[in-house]
């Protein structure tokens, strides 16, 4: 399972918390969280659905942390961009990850998990403890918020 999520799951994580390095700490306590609970699983179907909500749970904890750090004055200092990372992020998408960045927490979520992992209103509902109909309304003003940011629309 591992070898098959993991690169899906590190790219949303690198969409939330910025940077690679943090993304894959994120990625794998998610998926030692989910061996340590293996045996508590009543559907082992439903593993890739614990182990995105993790990740999702993992990357809301590292922004939380960031915002306590700053109140204090330690501001986050991303690394620098691996190779890896670079080839994810080529020069003509850093301008709308950095819009995405930008978005409110929610909104950058519901985009991710739609149109990034493909899941359904249904599916990112249950992930978040929102409606669907929240979820479309989400996504219908972080993508008028993204156009916005990145100046389409304008004459």
């Amino acid at each position: 399972m591992f070898g098959e999520h993991r690169a899906g799951l590190l790219r949303l994580a690198v969409v939330l918390v910025g940077d690679q390095r943090t993304a894959e700490d994120v990625v794998q306590e998610a998926f030692i969280g989910l061996m340590r609970h293996w045996s508590r699983l009543r559907d082992p179907g439903s593993a890739q659905a614990y182990v995105r909500a993790a990740v999702l749970n993992g990357a809301r904890g590292v922004l939380r942390r960031r915002v306590v750090l700053a109140r204090i004055g330690v501001r986050h200092e991303p690394p620098i961009w691996s190779a890896e990372s670079a080839a994810m992020f080529r020069e003509d998408r850093r301008e709308v990850m950095a819009a995405l960045r930008r978005l409110a927490p929610r909104r950058q979520q519901v985009l991710v998990l739609r149109y990034y992992l493909d899941l359904s209103d249904g599916e990112i509902a249950d992930m978040l403890g929102i409606t669907p109909a929240t979820v479309r309304s989400t996504a219908t003003r972080a993508l008028r918020a993204l156009a916005r940011q990145l100046g389409e629309g304008e004459e």
